[in-house]
């Protein structure tokens, strides 16, 4: 029997913590973020808001699982 392979794309994008739960970047980053790249847009607040990493919602943690070869 072949071993499972993880889905590198997901192992990169979702980490588990030491409890078991996964975690995500937040969404909405990028659009109007303060990078060199896009114009500086938005409150400071929206920026505060999608800071950090926020647990995977739990429908969805059937299928992450079974893409990180848990």
């Amino acid at each position: 029997m072949p071993k499972n392979k993880s889905h590198s794309g997901t192992s990169k994008r979702i980490k588990v913590t030491g409890s078991g739960k996964l975690m995500r970047l937040q969404a909405g980053r990028k659009s109007g973020a303060a990078f060199a790249s896009a114009p500086t847009t938005g409150s400071r607040k929206k920026h505060r808001r999608n800071a950090g990493v926020v647990e995977l919602e739990k429908a969805d943690y059937k299928r992450v699982k079974k893409l990180l070869g848990r």
